[in-house]
Parts: structure tokens; sequence; C-alpha cells
């Protein structure tokens, strides 16, 4: 299971001073080695995270598992939209709901980049999280993201 941190009320001028922010605070967390930081910003001027959705749109920046000691997620809800590349390279697009993935097995990666693009193409998924208190945001996020799909019963 991955550690969740969330932040709220902070700023940031540039998707590279919010990526080099993710790379401190998960430094200062413990939960990725001293690569990570440089490992994050080159990761996304290649490959860059910002995906429009049906009303919003969220940046997701990760980079290979090498550089985590730990599975996290941190959640960041800035307090204005920040500019992030397209992922599908059309231009920027504001985005006002970051979410780091620090993943220690690429598998795992994949698995949860899958589930997090599943549970984000429904509007309301991301509209709670934009609108959930800060105190409540973490655990929003696990109530709407992380928590175990119910299974269907056969009728």
């Amino acid at each position: 299971m991955s550690q969740l941190f969330v932040r709220t009320g902070i700023t940031f001028s540039s998707c590279e001073e919010a990526l080099a922010h993710i790379g401190q605070a998960m430094l200062a967390k413990g939960v990725v080695y001293d690569t990570y930081p440089a490992a994050l910003l080159e990761r996304e001027a290649t490959f860059p995270t910002g995906i429009a959705l049906e009303r919003h749109a969220v940046a997701i920046p990760h980079c290979e598992a090498i550089h985590a000691k730990s599975a996290a997620i941190y959640v960041i809800r800035p307090d204005s939209p920040v500019q992030f590349q397209r992922a599908d390279d059309d231009g920027e697009i504001a985005v006002p709901l970051i979410i780091a993935l620090i993943v220690e097995n690429p598998a795992a990666q994949l698995t949860l980049l899958r589930r997090l693009f599943g549970k984000l193409q429904s509007p309301d998924t991301l509209t709670a999280l934009l609108q959930a208190p800060e105190a409540e945001l973490a655990a929003r996020f696990r109530q709407v993201i992380l928590a175990p799909e119910p299974y269907a019963q056969a009728s």
C-alpha cells in the first residue's frame, strides 16, 4: 500500500517549480533517493503529464521506479492551476490537481496509472477531489481512487 501525502494552500509559478517542490518534499519524507528530483524533471520534459479531462485537467508526474525507496502518492491541490505541458503534445493546460506517483515496482506503476486514468474519466471523481475540504482530501482520495471496486453481483 502506498503512503499518501496531501498538500493544499501552495502556489507554483511554473510546472518546473511544482516538480522541484515534489522532488524536495518526497526526499524529506524519505520515500525517494537523491536521484529522484532530477529524474522527475527530466521525465516531465521528455514525457509531459498534463491530461485534459471532461471538465478539468490533472497532471500525473512520475519517473522510473529505480528512484523510489517506497511507494507513495503525493496529491497537491495548489491555490491556482499550474501550467503543465499536455501529454498529447498539444500545448499547455492549466492543472488544478497534481497527483505525483512514487512507485518502486514498474508493474505496480502501470496498474496504478490505469486505475487513476479509469477513475479520473468520471468528471465527478475529479470534482470531488477539487471540492473536498483540506482536512478530508486524503480520505476522499483513498475513497474515490484507491478503494477496491465492489464486485458486481450476478443476477
